[in-house]
């Protein structure tokens, strides 16, 4: 198989969809493996690093689109991007159809086929494309609030970990898992009054039994919710639903409830966001104020740390993208049920439901795509 990898155009996007180990993978499986031009410079692996491993390098994005079989990147594709797909191509990459009816439309346009990082499972009910970029993503979340709660980015002032005699930020984190979990145990770090609010009885125990000296926990109702946000200096939003548009859990007329200059910092916001005044920033303008709450909402939250990340995802990704050449992505999808979760969209039809309910649009099952 022929399997391409372009330079990810996404605005201040520096991961790469290969590194040179998993590129020598799949050449030693016998792929010719296509990376563009200076595509991994941004997470500091070289063109020669690739051709060592035996990848060959590619001048142009088009040339690549044109001939291989498989694309494997990060981000979802760009507009431009997705007008180079056709009918017989492969797509592995994260896409976050649900609150994008745009890529969506274009993708089923396309005819590709497409297997989407964030909703392939394991057996363990987890989601193992997406969780490092989680673990990545929760990390950082306390480190940019942080920076966000600076008076000068126009938050409150507040030090995380305040000094003796000055208490210390309070951290609202909603949602306690992947995400959750490592925001959580970072702002605690960090000296900061850390709360988690969850709604699954078994997750808050667990944290309790594993981080019960480090950070509180509490039953995640609209009531506590609100009550914590109110007095919060810093929240993050880690609520997920695997494949579908996050919940609006903070509306507008609550923001105006929160304290002048509190964080927020929406980690869903790939998934729409779960405050109904988030919306998608970049790394070059991450932040913006509504009602005196300053809001970080970056799309690609890992992409700040590319090297860390893209090794993180490479290593995760890296078994499933060889099934795919070995096996052509039917037979492996067919092989692998967890894999076949990961199939959003084929010959133009959609074939994961969540994303159909979201966008209203009829839904194939992916076992019988396969068959097709």
């Amino acid at each position: 198989m022929k399997i391409g990898c372009p330079t990810e155009i996404k605005p201040q996007e520096f991961r790469v969809g290969m590194t040179p180990d998993a590129a020598r993978e799949a050449v030693n499986h016998g792929h010719q493996v296509l990376i563009q031009k200076d595509a991994g410079m941004g997470s500091g692996f070289s063109d020669e690093d690739y051709t060592t491993a035996g990848a060959h390098i590619i001048a142009t994005a088009e040339e690549i689109f044109a001939t291989a079989d498989m694309i494997v990147k990060v981000k979802e594709p760009q507009a431009v991007e997705r007008k180079m797909l056709r009918p017989d191509q492969l797509l592995f990459t994260y896409l976050h159809l649900a609150p994008d009816p745009e890529q969506t439309h274009d993708l089923l346009e396309s005819g590709c086929t497409a297997i989407a990082y964030e909703t392939v499972t394991d057996d363990r009910g987890g989601l193992p494309l997406l969780a490092p970029m989680s673990e990545v993503a929760g990390r950082l979340a306390p480190q940019v609030g942080a920076w966000t709660l600076q008076k000068a980015n126009g938050g409150r002032g507040v030090l995380m970990g305040g000094v003796p005699g000055v208490a210390p930020a309070k951290v609202v984190v909603i949602g306690g898992g992947v995400v959750g979990t490592h925001a959580a145990k970072i702002a605690a770090g960090m000296g900061a009054d850390v709360t988690v609010l969850d709604r699954s009885l078994n997750r808050l125990k667990y944290l309790d039994d594993v981080f019960g000296r480090d950070f509180k926990n509490q039953y995640s109702t609209a009531g506590a919710t609100l009550d914590l946000v109110r007095q919060a200096d810093m929240v993050i939003g880690a609520v997920l639903i695997p494949g579908a548009a996050a919940p609006k859990l903070i509306s507008r007329a609550q923001l105006s409830e929160m304290k002048p200059g509190a964080a927020i910092v929406d980690v869903a916001i790939d998934q729409g966001g779960c405050f109904e005044t988030s919306k998608a920033t970049t790394h070059g303008d991450p932040i913006y104020n509504v009602d005196g709450v300053m809001h970080y909402c970056v799309a690609n939250m890992p992409g700040a740390v590319a090297r860390t990340s893209t090794i993180a995802l490479g290593n995760a990704t890296m078994p499933f993208m060889l099934a795919l050449a070995d096996k052509g992505w039917r037979q492996a999808c067919a092989d692998d049920p967890h894999l076949l979760n990961g199939l959003n969209v084929h010959a133009g039809q959609l074939t994961y439901y969540a994303v159909g309910k979201a966008l209203g649009i009829d839904v194939v099952s992916p076992s019988l795509a396969v068959k097709q």
